[in-house]
């Protein structure tokens, strides 16, 4: 018994240690990889309707109603854990692990003011993405509108 504790323990430590050493690859791994996942998860539902929107996909009124209210609950998604202060593209050794410009938090009540352009689109998208394909095509611009809001404002280009 005393020897399976023992082990147990060793066993415990080393993957506490593990997690710590994989946890300091960079500052704010978690907020950013988790910051990251969320935003793919906005881009695997526009990609829904957007290919509906290009005629690159037949329209399907039961998915389009899906995307848009994914994306309207993830717009309503309390994610401010994954943006703490100095998790930006500029500090230190977060060179090319986010793209995340400093004007994000120095200038804080604007991107809440960009976020609320996008939730605004997306209540709108998801009050009509099952009434065809010509409300999804109407209503993709203002949804396309507030995400370039923050992404102009508040991302470095990827040519930087």
């Amino acid at each position: 018994m005393k020897k399976l504790f023992s082990r147990t323990a060793l066993i415990l430590s080393l993957c506490a240690v593990s997690s710590v050493a994989v946890a300091e690859d960079f500052p704010f791994k978690k907020q950013i990889v988790a910051r990251q996942a969320f935003m793919q998860v906005y881009a695997y539902n526009l990609g829904l309707l957007g290919a509906m929107a290009k005629g690159e996909a037949d329209y399907d009124a039961k998915i389009a109603t899906g995307a848009a209210g994914n994306l309207l609950a993830a717009a309503k998604m309390d994610n401010s854990t994954m943006w703490p202060k100095g998790s930006d593209a500029e500090a230190p050794g977060l060179d090319g692990k986010t793209r995340a410009k400093t004007e994000t938090w120095s200038t804080y009540p604007k991107v809440t003011e960009k976020h609320q352009d996008l939730t605004d689109a997306l209540i709108e998208m998801a009050a009509v993405a099952g009434n065809g394909l010509d409300a999804v095509k109407s209503n993709m611009g203002a949804v396309g509108k507030g995400c370039k809001g923050c992404h102009k404002s508040f991302r470095v280009p990827k040519d930087e």
